[in-house]
């Protein structure tokens, strides 16, 4: 069955409440970007199934109801609890680039079940937004992410956090902000307790580093934190020409342990993919 992000909103003036607040049975609203892929492009017909989630835990089994030329309801049907999220909370600090390596990055970072991404500039950096772009380009980032999310049966999207300096990202005191800054979209999400675990303080820093004489290839201690019940670790990924020495002393003085995977360079696309792969399989 097709799956599709139901964004809820807590205002009083939308009809898309959380789902977990709709009884079984009862009829709800789609919003209007389901009802265009699902009613418009895919043309579906009153009385089919799908399945919606809306990042706050589980997803629904829901069934067409009525279709008009603007609006469609649906009846839920059943609710299963189903996460299917990662056994390790993750948070990527992920320097841009540009087009369609960084959707690739996303794309592929939440089919592998990273928690959230925070968007960087660097001093080799290939991307340094504009104030006015950053609303738009985040808004992009995260659908690209919960487009990922409807493909590969992840039920908690990752947030993609607004772009900020990896000067201030590595130096800032602490985690504990106020809130996360991520776009409306996922706005009432990120208050969420299963996301609020980032604001806590990591229990591992790995900087994803390239071939170095003398270098271990793995911390030591990123085994023993793999043991632990649902790790968190932060991972920081460079752009395509590297970090600077001084960001990469900023790294090591922020407690991020050099991480080389294997003896070959990674693009700054791949190596979010083969980290998390990674992470995956020596948690097995």
């Amino acid at each position: 069955m097709r799956r599709f992000f139901y964004a809820s909103s807590n205002t009083k003036d939308t009809p898309y409440p959380p789902l977990s607040t709709v009884a079984i049975g009862a009829s709800i609203e789609l919003t209007d970007s389901i009802v265009h892929h699902w009613c418009r492009v895919l043309r579906a017909n009153i009385g089919d199934e799908g399945v919606l989630f809306d990042g706050f835990g589980g997803e629904y089994h829901v069934q067409l109801q009525s279709i008009s030329k603007k609006h469609a309801t649906v009846a839920v049907l059943a609710h299963s609890i189903d996460e299917r999220t990662a056994p390790i909370l993750s948070q990527i600090g992920l320097v841009m680039s540009r087009g369609e390596r960084m959707d690739y990055a996303i794309q592929k970072s939440t089919e592998l079940g990273v928690t959230a991404i925070q968007l960087l500039t660097s001093h080799h950096g290939e991307v340094n937004l504009k104030p006015a772009q950053v609303e738009k380009k985040l808004a992009h980032w995260q659908q690209v992410a919960i487009a990922a999310c409807e493909q590969c049966g992840l039920n908690r999207p990752p947030l993609i956090l607004a772009p900020m300096s990896i000067t201030d990202w590595l130096t800032q005191p602490s985690r504990s902000a106020p809130h996360l800054a991520v776009s409306p979209l996922v706005a009432g999400l990120s208050q969420d307790h299963y996301y609020q675990a980032l604001q806590q303080p990591a229990d591992l820093r790995l900087q994803l580093s390239v071939p170095a004489v003398g270098q271990p290839a793995m911390p030591e201690a990123l085994l023993p934190v793999l043991k632990q019940a649902a790790p968190y670790i932060e991972l920081l990924i460079g752009p395509e020409g590297g970090l600077s020495d001084e960001e990469c002393k900023w790294a090591a003085d922020a407690g991020f342990a050099p991480w080389q995977i294997g003896a070959r360079v990674l693009r700054t696309e791949t190596a979010p993919v083969v980290a998390l792969a990674t992470l995956h399989a020596l948690a097995l």
